[in-house]
């Protein structure tokens, strides 16, 4: 893995001995490798996007059991990146056991996975109290990689269901748990 550099006192969270950024929502605390493509993965009974227009609404994705995965590209993110954190999700042991311990995976459990594009997980609230977009890859950048993401869930056995890129678009979901975990890669 390429290691990124990154200022720890302009990053919201903490750096543990490995360089980790480690951060906490409520009562679940998140790990995440480097800065780069983000997923916002939350574990869910079922899942659903609409694209909206002036004067109507159309259902595009919809998903039972699984995840929603919230996903966010910034400038210099690759293909490989992409292709790793599909891995990573489709792998990630968040899903009950029989002895309701969190370690089975969606591949496991034969879960699904909700993808929508969300630019906004690269909002910067450092300063003011307007969010700054800068650190967010421009659309023309980040669509191929949202879509190879999601084209990879699918390669490893994950049915997907995907948002509208560019679209205005409502998520509805049943959050499992909660479990809500942040990943980049």
């Amino acid at each position: 893995m390429t290691s990124r550099s990154f200022a720890p006192a302009s990053r919201p969270g903490w750096l543990n001995s490995n360089g980790v950024q480690v951060r906490g929502f409520a009562s679940t605390v998140l790990t995440c490798e480097a800065l780069g493509v983000r997923a916002l993965v939350q574990r869910v009974r079922s899942a659903h996007v609409d694209v909206i227009t002036d004067v109507s609404s159309e259902r595009v994705g919809e998903i039972t059991t699984g995840v929603c995965v919230l996903v966010g590209v910034t400038h210099d993110d690759t293909e490989d990146h992409a292709v790793r954190l599909a891995a990573k999700v489709a792998d990630l042991r968040i899903f009950a056991d029989d002895e309701g311990v969190m370690n089975r995976s969606l591949l496991e459990v034969g879960g699904e996975a909700l993808v929508v594009s969300q630019f906004t997980l690269y909002g910067d609230t450092g300063r003011g109290r307007r969010p700054g977009w800068s650190a967010a890859a421009r659309p023309e950048q980040a669509e191929p990689l949202v879509d190879r993401f999601a084209e990879a869930l699918g390669d490893r056995g994950v049915r997907v269901a995907t948002g509208r890129f560019r679209t205005d678009m409502q998520v509805g979901l049943v959050n499992d748990g909660p479990c809500t975990l942040m990943l980049e890669i």
